[in-house]
C-alpha cells in the first residue's frame, strides 16, 4: 500500500495551480473537466504519479471559496534547507505564517506557508 494523493478543494483553480507550480515548483500533471458532474480535477507533484504522492485539487463549479474546518491540519513538504525554502516562497509573493526556526520544543527546523485557499503548508528541514 501506498498514499496516492491529498485532495484540496479550492474556489480559483487556475490561481492554486499557479502558486503550487511557481511558487513550490511541482508540476500540474494532469487536469480534466467532469462536465456531468459540474467539477475539475487537477493533479500536481515533484514527480510522477506512478512513484510519489501528489496533490488532487478539486475545483467545485460555482463554488469560489470554502469554510476552513478545526480538524484539518497541514500538508507538509521536505526541503533541504527550510530558511531558503521560506525566503523563496516570500520572493514568488507567497504567504508566511510561522518564519524558519526551530519547531516549539524541538530541534528540527521548520516554517508554514499559506495556499490561496488558506491551507497550511509545512516546510520541514530534510
Amino acid at each position: 500500500m501506498r498514499i496516492l494523493h491529498t485532495m484540496l478543494r479550492t474556489g480559483d483553480l487556475d490561481r492554486s495551480i499557479k502558486f503550487y507550480t511557481e511558487v513550490l515548483g511541482m508540476k500540474l500533471l494532469r487536469r480534466k473537466d467532469y462536465p456531468a458532474g459540474e467539477f475539475t480535477l487537477a493533479f500536481l507533484g515533484y514527480g510522477d504519479e506512478s512513484d510519489h504522492t501528489v496533490i488532487e485539487l478539486t475545483y467545485n463549479w460555482g463554488v469560489d471559496r470554502y469554510e476552513m474546518g478545526t480538524a484539518y491540519g497541514h500538508i507538509a513538504i521536505e526541503v533541504s534547507d527550510v530558511y531558503r525554502a521560506t525566503q523563496e516562497v516570500k520572493d514568488r509573493g507567497g504567504k508566511i505564517l510561522r518564519e524558519a526556526g526551530p519547531m516549539n520544543a524541538g530541534t528540527t527546523i521548520i516554517s508554514f506557508i499559506e495556499d490561496p485557499d488558506g491551507y497550511p503548508i509545512e516546510l520541514i528541514g530534510r
